[in-house]
């Protein structure tokens, strides 16, 4: 019979910026999906709790604000989003992005805090 592959992708305790991973007690889990077109831009923001991303396809460039640091992800890397910190993604690449997106919050809450103007 065929045999079942686990491959793992990323092991970690730490966000990208080097942040302890923090996640509420008793959390509520929403998953999404985001497409982003060649050359769009989310705006910047932060989370006040954890998320996670998976990039399905293309080429992520995320710029923190607060680290002045650029981290880019290509497919089928895993992301363990920054908390609190304002970022921004960007589409860099020659193809849309599709990213698997997992938050972890206080249930009822939002996880999107956009940068003022």
């Amino acid at each position: 019979a065929p045999k079942v592959v686990v491959k793992p992708v990323l092991s970690t305790t730490t966000t990208a910026s080097g942040q302890p991973i923090a996640v509420p007690a008793n959390p509520q889990v929403i998953v999404s999906t985001y497409d982003i077109p060649v050359g769009a831009s989310l705006p910047f923001h932060k989370h006040p709790f954890q998320r996670y991303a998976y990039v399905m396809a293309g080429d992520l460039s995320v710029t923190n604000r607060d680290t002045n640091e650029t981290y880019r992800y290509k497919t089928g890397d895993f992301i363990v989003e920054v908390l609190d910190q304002w970022h921004m993604g960007r589409n860099e690449g020659k193809t849309p992005v599709k990213l698997l997106v997992i938050d972890q919050v206080e249930p009822g809450k939002s996880n999107v805090v956009l940068a003022p103007n």
